[in-house]
């Protein structure tokens, strides 16, 4: 016979345990209400300049929207903290996925907190290519940092923006700079082509790499091997340690066959482990390093200059493409050009030349 006793999971409720009845319906309704009204600009900027970060956080989603109504107002709390910003280090970390992102930006994290300094983490989370949607994790895998009162940590997902940084994330540095954090940290997707885009928004880039994968070969090959201000051979703990000590050596005879930065800092590889931490205070000492040459040779300065005229052209860029795309006459006629297209009753090359200037005669 079937036994009588039935199989509970952590999530079925215990015997004798009701929901609390809700016994102050005015006060659920007032805090409801709350959440429906909107800070104006104005407000927003002051509470992100005394260190507020609910409205640090409603302004960066503020940033985020896609809704064209949203953009002034965006604008205008940019305008407000730019005065407040551009006092910090930012630091772009990155790395194939299972490298060990997370879990060594929490403890370097962690370790610069400890050291009196207030880190805001954002880190950019791949969007699905089919449903559009992002699981939004870091938080979760950032368990100890995000209960630090001197961290921040911002998830956001990538949508559909080259390597899922662009503008946005550009627009979120300054607004947690003007918020009091002296250290920016940005995650990347980690796959492969958004390392271009962190990396014109940087001062520091480092690379995250582990041993025994097949990646030492794969770093030397790629490209990103040129931007790195540093790799950190991650996961050097345990067996590992000797295959991570043999990737070293690897990697730093592959940086003698590049040419030399223009900031005349010569790029350093060490090693690290964010289980047993050993290696995080070197990782530290080695971007002081590089901080502390760029600022007496002045190209830190510079280099800061040459991004804030990237990011001006590539907003003008995305503006453009906003504007074509948001225009009636380009809606209403897109699908069916693309249908055509489709057909090869018109060429690709045709159909954009015959958008484009339909849009210049707007």
């Amino acid at each position: 016979m079937p036994s009588s006793n039935k199989q509970t999971g952590s999530l079925n409720e215990k015997a004798g345990i009701s929901s609390p009845e809700i016994t102050n319906a005015s006060a659920i309704s007032q805090i409801k209400n709350k959440r429906r009204q909107q800070p104006s600009a104005e407000e927003l900027i002051s509470g992100i300049l005394s260190g507020n970060r609910t409205d640090l956080s409603r302004a960066i989603t503020l940033i985020e929207s896609t809704n064209p109504e949203h953009n002034e107002k965006a604008n205008e709390v940019i305008k407000g903290c730019l005065p407040k910003a551009n006092k910090s280090i930012r630091i772009g970390i990155t790395g194939v996925p299972g490298v060990g992102k997370s879990t060594f930006i929490e403890v370097f994290g962690t370790f610069l907190t400890q050291l009196g300094k207030k880190v805001a983490v954002l880190a950019v989370d791949p969007s699905s290519s089919l449903s559009h949607g992002s699981i939004l994790g870091d938080k979760t895998r950032m368990e100890e940092l995000v209960k630090d009162e001197n961290a921040f940590i911002r998830p956001s997902a990538s949508g559909e923006t080259l390597g899922g940084v662009a503008r946005k994330t550009r627009e979120s540095i300054i607004l947690c700079e003007a918020a009091g954090f002296d250290t920016i940290i940005i995650e990347t997707v980690g796959v492969g082509q958004s390392e271009t885009a962190v990396h014109s928004m940087v001062d520091f880039f480092l690379l995250l790499k582990i041993s025994g994968a097949g990646d030492e070969l794969q770093g030397i090959k790629r490209g990103i091997m040129e931007m790195a201000d540093a790799i950190v051979i991650n996961k050097a703990d345990g067996d590992n340690i000797k295959k991570a000590n043999l990737a070293k050596v690897e990697f730093n005879r592959a940086l003698h066959l590049f040419p030399s930065k223009k900031s005349t800092w010569r790029p350093k590889v060490t090693t690290c482990s964010a289980i047993t931490k050993d290696g995080i205070s070197e990782v530290w000492e080695t971007i002081s390093e590089y901080f502390e040459i760029t600022h007496e040779n002045g190209f830190f300065q510079e280099k800061r200059k040459e991004q804030n005229q990237f990011w001006m052209m590539e907003t003008i860029n995305e503006q453009l493409k906003s504007n074509f795309y948001n225009q009636p006459e380009i809606i209403s006629q897109l699908d069916q050009i693309k249908k055509a297209v489709q057909n090869n009753e018109i060429s690709p090359f045709a159909a954009a030349q015959l958008l484009l200037d339909k849009y210049k005669k707007m």
